[in-house]
């Protein structure tokens, strides 16, 4: 699917309308009701927890399979006991994560290079979805690593990749997600242009506690037809980040 480099750039100012970005210290927004591929995972309830399938844990031991650095925040309310991207239920007391792109449970080692505080926390949500950041920790890993009083801190993110789950693409499944609009109107706006141009796409709009957003799922949902998407999006003030599903 190739998409025109500057789709967005007369749409934007005038007829979305689009509101700078929300700014906290921390703030995933909640998986949509349509998950983000495009179905609920099988096995999955109306209002329940989507039982996940058995796949091996990540062994801690060796070089780890991605290192990054960047800054890090955290989340607690109102998310706890909320269900999270992965389908389980977020507890702000369990040594959990948020990332964009780590595949669902991975496991990371997340230290503060301020303090050389360090923890190991399992990927089990997406986020955070604020310019720069590149994890949201759980407020427990946040307090055991120094990051709860500064609210955001540089870390260095090293991760073990876990096991490809039965007949999971082993390239994984990608997403854009574009936000966050405080008017509903200007995001469903934006839905029903995306709508027009992307006729294969599924394209959804849902309300988040920092704003309400819009996810292309692309027919094709590997990284390299996300990627495209991602360079053509143009929408003035509104950040278009890259997400993986799985």
């Amino acid at each position: 699917m190739r998409v025109a480099a500057a789709v967005f750039s007369v749409l934007a100012l005038g007829a979305v309308g689009c509101h700078k970005q929300a700014k906290q210290a921390y703030s995933p927004p909640p998986p949509p009701s349509v998950y983000a591929g495009g179905r609920a995972p099988s096995g999955s309830r109306q209002g329940g927890v989507v039982p996940q399938p058995v796949v091996p844990p990540p062994s801690m031991k060796g070089r780890p399979d991605t290192v990054e650095e960047g800054l890090a925040s955290w989340y607690g309310p109102p998310y706890h006991n909320r269900k999270g991207a992965d389908g389980t239920v977020y507890d702000e007391n369990a040594m959990t994560a948020a990332h964009k792109t780590l595949p669902m449970g991975s496991m990371v080692r997340v230290t503060n290079l301020s303090n050389g505080q360090s923890v190991v926390v399992r990927i089990t949500d997406r986020g955070p979805f604020v310019r720069g950041r590149i994890i949201d920790l759980s407020l427990a890993a946040a307090k055991a690593t120094g990051v709860y009083r500064a609210g955001v801190a540089k870390v260095r993110v090293e991760a073990y990749l876990p096991a490809t789950r039965p007949g999971a693409d082993p390239g994984g499944r990608w997403c854009v997600q574009i936000g966050a609009f405080l008017a509903a109107e200007d995001a469903i706006q934006l839905k029903n242009d995306l709508i027009r141009r992307y006729a294969t796409a599924k394209v959804i709009e849902f309300a988040g506690p920092t704003g309400y957003w819009v996810r292309i799922n692309p027919q094709l949902p590997d990284k390299s037809h996300a990627d495209q998407i991602v360079s053509s999006i143009h929408v003035p003030d509104a950040e278009p980040y890259l997400i993986r599903t799985d």
